[in-house]
């Protein structure tokens, strides 16, 4: 029997947890949050993609624990801490050093360790190995030591963990056979790749592949906007060219845990290559840029009904990040909603799986509710299992900033 120890029990660690305790390992799950240690005790999930019967049926199992030295026992340890950005939009690597240091401190000779937290290329091998070799022991040679990206979609069902291809790169061959091994217990299809920093490019090109396509087509979107195209209907029509194109839709912005932040750590680190990565930065900058498009948008709307935005009773139908989720992470509904308050409207939402925005002091309110009262209702996260066409023939105004209702002709929707 493996033990395996899971650092950091977020959206990413508590998933991986769970699926080693499910092939029959013994897993050691530790964080420094006590609150995430004594929902998993009580056998509580706060993560969407695991349910809290999921937990019960693993709890022999899965050990939650704030103790780093528990996992002295473990055979491998995943490091999935998170690693955000500072306000100056350079990488924080604050938790995943406060991570290894403690690591360190336990660690065994044999052990395997991964790093799944995605980060710079070079960051495994220049950051993580020193770190643990104050432990005494040197990486390659006493433990193993590998980067193994995370790919986790929240609330995806159709590629979960085990179906997902899992890259892996390790420090030594050694490295790679060992993370390798561990990881087919979980993983299908376990793709080698020959250095832990080939890894960690591989998770940042998955991410700025989707970043710069999505800045492309919201700059269409804007351009489109003025020139009176649109730009749904353009994005069907390129959509039935059966080669050379893959349709991204335009929105508010990016969200969640991975596109508005890991797209940086690359342009950071090309700096100290004396490289400019144009691209990069601009797509951060046209995405960054969506939610004052967005809220200009909603002005003119206002406007064009003969209505000031100051006063004006606006409901916001969706907050997440995404469809199906209750995850508010760089949502960029939380920026639309700071920007309309600012100008003095009265703002209001729907969502389902965001019951409160304790920071903003808004709950969510019935659907009817938000329709009825408001004089503009914006679609900002288009949630499954609501009738958007019923709501657009019940609203005084709509704006669809997702393209949910393209085929509506009502003189009172107006789409991005």
């Amino acid at each position: 029997m493996r033990t395996v120890g899971v650092i950091g029990l977020g959206y990413v660690g508590l998933p991986l947890a769970v699926a080693f305790a499910q092939e029959g390992c013994e897993v050691i799950a530790v964080d420094v949050d006590s609150r995430k240690v004594d929902a998993i005790a009580a056998g509580q999930s706060y993560i969407g993609d695991v349910p809290s019967e999921l937990l019960g049926e693993v709890a022999a199992r899965l050990h939650a624990t704030t103790r780093y030295a528990d996992l002295a026992k473990a055979d491998a340890v995943l490091v999935c801490v998170p690693t955000p950005l500072t306000p100056n939009r350079e990488p924080d690597l604050g938790p995943l050093i406060e991570a290894t240091r403690a690591l360190a401190d336990v660690l065994q000779a044999e052990q395997l360790v991964v790093l799944e937290s995605t980060t710079y290329p070079g960051t495994t091998r220049e950051r993580v190995a020193p770190l643990l070799e104050e432990s005494g022991l040197a990486a390659g040679r006493d433990f193993h030591l590998a980067f193994s990206p995370e790919r986790v979609d929240p609330g995806r069902t159709d590629f979960t963990l085990r179906s997902t291809p899992k890259v892996v790169g390790g420090l030594t061959e050694a490295c790679a056979d060992r993370a390798e091994e561990l990881y087919a217990l979980v993983c299908d299809h376990v793709v080698r790749v020959s250095t832990p920093d080939a890894a960690e490019m591989t998770k940042l090109l998955e991410n700025i592949f989707r970043s710069v396509n999505i800045a492309l087509v919201n700059e269409l979107a804007m351009l489109s906007d003025r020139m009176g195209i649109d730009i749904w209907e353009v994005v069907e029509a390129a959509s039935t060219k059966p080669y050379g194109f893959m349709p991204f839709e335009p929105g508010p912005g990016m969200g969640g845990h991975c596109l508005p932040v890991d797209p940086f750590y690359l342009s950071w680190r090309a700096r100290e290559f004396d490289m400019a990565t144009e691209f990069i930065e601009l797509a951060g900058k046209v995405n960054q840029q969506m939610p004052y498009h967005c809220v200009a948008k909603a002005q003119r709307v206002l406007n064009d009904a003969g209505l000031s935005v100051k006063g004006a009773r606006i409901a916001l139908l969706g907050v997440s990040y995404k469809p199906g989720v209750g995850d508010t992470r760089e949502s960029p509904a939380l920026k639309i909603v700071s920007l309309l308050s600012e100008l003095g409207a009265s703002v209001s939402y729907h969502d389902p799986h965001v019951p409160t925005l304790s920071d903003y002091g808004l709950v969510s309110v019935p659907l009817d509710e938000a329709v009825a009262d408001s004089d503009l209702v914006v679609v900002v996260t288009a949630h499954p299992d609501v009738d958007y066409e019923l709501v657009a023939r019940r609203a005084r105004l709509m704006l669809d900033l997702r393209g949910v209702t393209r085929s509506s002709r009502l003189g009172s929707v107006v789409r991005l």
